[in-house]
């Protein structure tokens, strides 16, 4: 019995509502609703944001993104933000110039971002190394980077701890975490590659974010934590298991009964847990499951919900007999293509390749503009060669050679495309979303309002206006509200 106090990072409104709820389950209104619970339940921080969420808000809500981050990082003080890239592109699928993200990392900042989550697709490191240092540059509390998990006949010990270590040698990292976004992961994997990773890590803390997709995720944090990962990202039970996380409920019953400890508020959580179980029943939303163990998922690695996409898309073509010939064609695609990691969006790239190869008269007849970028290394470089014939009939495309010189997006004349006196915030929506998406936000929102200002002040609810205001004002650092229904306590975390 160790006794050692293990964290957990909550990933309820970030991953969990993207694994179940299809990212768009959560507005703003809602989330501040019971951010001050949130606050008070003890997490080392919070898995918020992505661009894509970002992109959300806007597209879906009407919602202003960076408002969003304001509010709940006031509504959250104790508990830090972190923001997850890729840091290949910014919300639009192009790849994102340094300029532009550069930007983009300083403006989440200033909005209240506190720590960044950083990983790249194919696990490149050299880039993983250059976007700590502009997080570091942004004004980033914390920098957490990734090593992301996954299985092929490539993914051995040995390109794990050639990667391990180069990650290792980074000296703007804070943290490490492994990342197993298709919950690939089994305890005796999580035991040899989370050992390499801490013996690694010189002292820094290493954080484990895996997914329940096939049942073992509970038994993967058990195992970690006993190899000494730290931290284990998790969700409240309402939107964990199933494709999200381990829930933080029986994450914390097993951590105790192996003899590990925990600083978490168990009242706090479980407020937390009935607040977004209440909400999914009033708004229709699912919750989730533990799924079966199915050993076929290790064959095509599809993860989320993708395969269920995939059927739902294939019967709405009246193809749904190609189903089973659509999963087994994902399998040789990944191969063909180098067995790139089937994580956002090399694992969408891979999936819509093997549709249209089922579809077409042959296969490969038909290859979409981001297969073709990955293909050029856009994304980074595969794991291991890819099949040269197939390599060879793709890149003959004419459509390659056009692809291989378009220029990353960038900042140059943007300001004179969108207006000299707009914020970097609203430039950033306006070169990386289409325009009446971005214009229906602000006709909803009533304008793109300073803070403070009139009509600010009259669109917002009471409780979002308070927020505000306690977070313009330093001198202030408790405040109580009680009435007959509710209890809301706020505190000022040291910044």
């Amino acid at each position: 019995m160790s006794g050692r106090v293990v964290e957990l990072i909550d990933t309820t409104v970030r991953d969990g509502n993207q694994s179940l709820w299809s990212a768009t389950g959560l507005s703003t209104s809602e989330l501040l609703e019971i951010a001050p619970q949130i606050d008070r339940v003890g997490y080392h921080a919070l898995d918020f944001t992505t661009s894509t969420h970002l992109a959300v808000s806007v597209r879906y809500h009407r919602e202003n993104p960076w408002e969003r981050l304001a509010l709940a990082a006031a509504a959250m003080p104790n508990t830090p933000l972190s923001f997850l890239t890729t840091g290949t592109r910014f919300i639009s699928w192009r790849p994102a110039g340094d300029d532009v993200l550069e930007l983009a990392f300083a403006a989440v900042v200033r909005n209240g971002v506190r720590r960044f989550q950083i990983m790249h697709p194919s696990n490149d490191v050299a880039s993983l190394h250059s976007l700590a240092r502009m997080a570091r540059r942004a004004g980033a509390q914390e920098v957490v980077l990734a090593l992301t998990y996954s299985v092929s006949p490539v993914h051995d010990d040995a390109y794990f701890a050639a990667r391990i270590a180069a990650l290792a040698a980074c000296e703007d990292a804070d943290r490490f975490y492994l990342k197993d976004p298709g919950g690939l992961l089994v305890p005796e994997r999580a035991r040899a590659v989370v050992g390499m990773l801490t013996a690694a890590a010189g002292g820094r803390p290493v954080e484990v974010h895996s997914h329940c997709t096939t049942g073992l995720a509970p038994l993967v944090y058990l195992e970690a934590a006993r190899a000494g990962a730290l931290a284990l990202h998790t969700a409240v039970r309402p939107l964990a298991r199933g494709t999200s996380q381990p829930s933080a409920e029986m994450t914390l019953r097993n951590l105790a009964q192996e003899g590990f400890g925990h600083e978490i508020d168990e009242q706090a959580l479980a407020v937390t847990s009935a607040y977004f179980d209440a909400l999914a029943r009033a708004k229709g939303l699912p919750t989730a499951e533990m799924p079966e163990y199915d050993a076929a998922y290790y064959r095509h690695q599809l993860p989320g919900g993708m395969a269920s996409t995939m059927r739902r898309q294939l019967e709405e073509m009246r193809r749904g007999e190609l189903f089973g010939a659509a999963l087994e064609e994902v399998e040789r695609v990944r191969a063909e293509l180098g067995y790139p990691i089937m994580v956002t969006p090399l694992s969408q790239f891979v999936a819509t390749q093997a549709v249209m190869n089922l579809l077409a008269p042959e296969r490969y007849a038909n290859v979409p503009d981001e297969v073709l970028r990955m293909v050029l290394g856009q994304f980074g470089e595969p794991a291991a060669p890819p099949d040269p014939d197939v390599l060879d009939r793709i890149l003959s495309n004419p459509r390659a050679q056009e692809l291989r010189d378009v220029a990353p997006l960038s900042l140059e004349g943007a300001r004179e495309r969108f207006g000299a006196t707009i914020g970097d915030e609203e430039l950033l929506l306006r070169l990386t979303m289409p325009a009446e998406q971005v214009d229906a936000m602000l006709a909803a929102a009533g304008g793109w309002a300073t803070p403070g200002s009139p009509g600010e002040r009259s669109r917002r609810s009471p409780i979002v206006r308070l927020l505000r205001e306690l977070a313009r004002r330093p001198a202030i650092s408790y405040l109580e509200l009680r009435t007959p229904e509710d209890l809301l306590r706020w505190r000022r975390g040291a910044r």
